[in-house]
């Protein structure tokens, strides 16, 4: 988020010289967006996570036939974790978990991941102010990984610590797959250019672990999982507009 930061104060300067009214026709542009989304988890996600937040960017291309496509990615989060029991077997008889000086420990696990795609999609210029605002949707795909990670704060817990880790975090990777359905909105002129609306997400995923260390006797699962997501996804989009030459007059 630092460097998206950057690159936006860096290119707003030269944006905000190139920006044109759009009001007259369909225009093609480069789009650049930075969005958050809500999603429940759904399928074998749902077993292991609650809600997840998306955080991330777009880099595209708008086409004078309102055709988009482009790139994005997304940092995934979330505090809601679904696995039972995870560190019962490390618990002791007063229901702590003590770390290497014998003081309790705190843990703290949340949910982390990513998701990386190509998209593309159409601008449909219904109950819009000009021609390049309207019903938007897009899909595509792409690559996504999940994992629950293991916090012990400033404290050492030998049994989870390094790669003692991995045994927990239920690492999963495979492809992804996604949707949208909303309303894109870009002003006649000005930075007020928006889109938002219905998001879904499949992903195709596998475990990536050979054991669960709390679960040390059941084999792990190599079966496909269906990983879903479903909320909504609103974001800013920064069009790049260039310059029509001046006209010069002479008597």
């Amino acid at each position: 988020m630092k460097r998206i930061s950057l690159v936006l104060l860096v290119v707003l300067p030269l944006f905000a010289l190139a920006q044109r009214k759009v009001k007259d026709s369909i225009i093609s542009t480069p789009w650049v967006a930075i969005h958050y989304g809500l999603n429940a988890t759904g399928g074998d996600l749902a077993q292991k996570f609650g809600p997840l937040n998306h955080i991330g960017a777009m880099a595209g291309y708008k086409t004078t036939k309102n055709w988009v496509w482009g790139f994005d990615g997304n940092f995934i989060f979330g505090n809601k974790i679904k696995i039972p029991g995870m560190f019962d077997h490390l618990v002791d008889a007063y229901g702590n978990i003590t770390d290497i000086n014998g003081d309790v420990a705190v843990v703290v696990v949340n949910a982390r991941g990513f998701n990386v795609n190509t998209m593309v999609g159409k601008v449909f210029p219904v109950f819009s102010p000009n021609e390049n605002s309207g019903i938007y949707v897009h899909g595509g795909i792409g690559y996504v990984q999940y994992k629950a990670r293991v916090e012990t704060q400033e404290q050492v817990i030998p049994t989870l610590e390094l790669d003692y880790r991995k045994g927990y975090d239920r690492y999963a990777t495979g492809v992804n797959f996604h949707q949208f359905v909303g309303y894109a909105f870009m002003a006649n002129q000005g930075f007020i250019n928006f889109y938002g609306g219905f998001y879904m997400q499949e992903g195709l995923t596998y475990n990536r672990r050979q054991v669960f260390f709390d679960q040390p006797d059941v084999p792990v699962s190599k079966e496909q999982m269906l990983d879903l997501q479903m909320g909504f996804k609103v974001g800013w989009f920064i069009p790049i507009y260039k310059r029509k030459p001046k006209d010069y007059y002479f008597d």
